[in-house]
């Protein structure tokens, strides 16, 4: 499948029935899911699951997660972009911006790259008004990963009785940032 956006190191490219394996990698890590409720996946089924609705999400609204893969060994790296998101926010929908690695890969900067390019790629291919995102307030590197993207840090909410930080990026502001 053709990539969505690539760089030196990593294709981006939407997800294949192929990539479940390595989403059951990445979340049934406990530590992956530290900041996401605590409640890693136990079996390939529900990996198939996850697999199945991010698909649906590009027939459904456009746009869904895409697949990270490491270009030298073929190994799924995990997921960065934009999905429609409406339940995050009840009554506020929006097109979200996330990022999640397997633990192997943290601390090289994938996220903040792929992330920024997520956000590049919404305005300028997408042409969307605005993309938002989400970070438990404990997290720091997801935190610092959404505002090195450019958006900015608009309030705090509560998701599943823990406070999140919200952020948001208009395409004007971003058009300024560029």
């Amino acid at each position: 499948m053709a990539p969505i956006f690539e760089t030196p190191l990593y294709q981006i490219r939407r997800f294949e029935t192929s990539d479940v394996e390595g989403i059951f990698l990445l979340d049934s890590d406990p530590q992956v899911h530290q900041f996401l409720g605590n409640n890693p996946i136990k079996t390939m089924a529900e990996a198939e699951d996850i697999v199945a609705y991010i698909m649906g999400q590009y027939e459904q609204f456009g746009v869904g997660r895409w697949a990270i893969i490491e270009k030298a060994s073929q190994e799924f790296v995990g997921w960065t972009g934009l999905k429609y998101e409406d339940v995050l926010r009840p009554g506020q929908p929006y097109y979200d911006l996330g990022y999640r690695l397997r633990r192997k890969f943290w601390g090289r900067g994938i996220a903040s790259l792929t992330a920024k390019m997520s956000v590049d790629y919404g305005f300028e291919t997408l042409g969307y008004a605005a993309i938002g995102g989400a970070a438990d307030i404990r997290h720091a590197v997801s935190n610092y990963v959404l505002q090195k993207s450019g958006l900015k840090f608009v309030d705090t909410f509560e998701y599943d009785s823990e406070p999140h930080h919200w952020y948001n990026l208009t395409r004007e502001e971003w058009l300024v940032q560029k």
